[in-house]
């Protein structure tokens, strides 16, 4: 966002759900073209799908109650979830002769700042395609209960990213919020108040893509292009591994020294000497130091993960700009104005540290070196265009298209929240960090890495 157009304004407002059948019918007939148009996938593969036909089955018998907590490494990803619930869903059900009653769809939560990058219109949709939004780094009552009320009462089952954000990796999964979790104990707790017999479910759903060919080319010109930007020249385009390897090595290692030097000078921090870190280390310390200067500014303490922190630093930010002093804007004198003007640009550059850390949050040091794939190639290259179209006060919304993609939509083997609940009431915490965990390790297990 444009630094001259952010204004302090009055507080975010909760977006309720308000599906709209004329309009889920619409936005179902258009998927495909849009997916065609708008979108480098040709082809959506479905694994193990069946069992998500018996569990909707069980769903309208009211036997059950399911979250469907899908892998998030692709802005695409909602595409992928609605072509398997409008499209592989009800053919499959067919093939396999589930009686399932329609319409086939699923309530969503998703993050209360998309429609602030991408207009209100998408809010609009969002809310009447039954999404029900959230604000990630606060206690967000109108929106929780509303995720509890569907999760518990709605038509539909729910679905929604327990990795909170995209992170640019097909291969790697980054912590996982505990908030679905929570949502999972809640649901059973109120089923039992109520005297309901429904079980409880998470369903780990993994969404992994493909190159259809493997895009070495349009790699090694966004390589260059990168390189350029960075003030690096280089005359090698090989396509070989090794070279386009050692490329994209000595660009990371520059942007490290590059970094490290721009919070050393401009923000006086003291990164120490280092020389004999590996790149891991070097960049964790480095995501660290961009974390304490915006937390500083906001008087945050660190602590917690990188996530939790991103969360509340985002929060924060947000409560600089869309204030609760600022409800009656209107009644405000221009003074008042000029100053929360002020102050909201202030947060949204103290911001911007946090969306760094976005980027490069699940960034490790043998992604790539491990297994030097066309996807992981692909994956480490884009996320460093992330951070260059941020340095640079661009847009990183609007990606490179290196090449057509195959998605493949993995559904894994249901988790019972129910038959954890005893341990919920013994110990609530503990019962939702081993949930959450078991729900990451569910997840990982999706992953093709052969």
């Amino acid at each position: 966002m444009n630094q001259a157009s952010i204004h302090a304004q009055p507080p975010l407002e909760y977006i309720p759900p308000n599906f709209n059948p004329w309009l889920y019918r619409g936005v179902k007939n258009c998927l495909p073209l849009w997916l065609q148009w708008q979108t480098t996938i040709k082809e959506i593969e479905g694994n193990n799908v069946e069992q998500l036909a018996y569990l909707y089955q069980q769903f309208q018998e009211e036997k059950i109650r399911f979250l469907m907590a899908f892998r998030h490494p692709s802005i695409n990803d909602p595409y992928c979830m609605g072509h398997l619930v409008w499209t592989l869903l009800p053919k499959v059900a067919k093939e396999k002769k589930i009686s399932l009653e329609n319409p086939l769809h699923s309530h969503f939560m998703y993050d209360r700042g998309i429609p602030l990058w991408a207009g209100s219109t998408v809010g609009w949709l969002y809310s009447n395609l039954g999404g029900t939004s959230i604000q990630r780094g606060k206690l967000d009552i109108p929106g929780l209960r509303s995720a509890r009320e569907l999760f518990v009462n709605s038509q539909f089952p729910i679905s929604a990213a327990p990795e909170g954000a995209t992170n640019g990796h097909n291969e790697i999964i980054s912590p996982l919020e505990p908030g679905i979790s929570q949502l999972g104990f809640w649901c059973a707790e109120d089923l039992r108040k109520s005297n309901r017999k429904e079980a409880v479910f998470l369903v780990p759903i993994g969404i992994q893509y493909f190159y259809v060919s493997p895009p070495w080319q349009e790699i090694e010109k966004l390589l260059t292009q990168l390189e350029k930007d960075a003030g690096i020249s280089s005359n090698n385009h090989s396509l070989e591994t090794p070279k386009l390897y050692e490329r994209l090595y000595g660009l990371g290692q520059h942007f490290l020294v590059v970094m490290e030097n721009f919070y050393r000078q401009f923000y006086h921090q003291n990164l120490g000497n280092n020389s004999e870190q590996n790149l891991q280390e070097r960049l964790q310390k480095l995501l660290n130091t961009s974390l304490e200067v915006a937390e500083t500014y906001f008087n945050l303490k660190p602590k917690g993960t990188v996530i939790d922190r991103c969360r509340r630093l985002e929060q924060a930010g947000w409560d600089y700009i869309y204030r609760d002093d600022f409800k009656e804007i209107n009644k405000l004198s221009s003074v008042e104005k000029g100053l929360g003007d002020r102050i909201a640009e202030e947060a949204s550059l103290r911001m911007w540290h946090m969306r760094l850390v976005e980027s490069f949050v699940a960034v490790t040091g043998y992604y790539v070196k491990d297994k030097p794939s066309a996807e992981r190639f692909a994956d480490t290259v884009l996320l460093l265009w992330d951070v260059v179209a941020k340095i640079k006060g661009e847009n990183p919304f609007f990606r490179p298209q290196l090449g057509k993609q195959k998605a493949l939509i993995t559904v894994g083997d249901p988790i019972s929240v129910s038959d954890r609940f005893d341990a919920y009431k013994k110990s609530r915490r503990q019962a939702v960090t081993t949930l959450t965990q078991d729900l990451e390790n569910s997840l990982d297990r999706l992953i093709i890495r052969s």
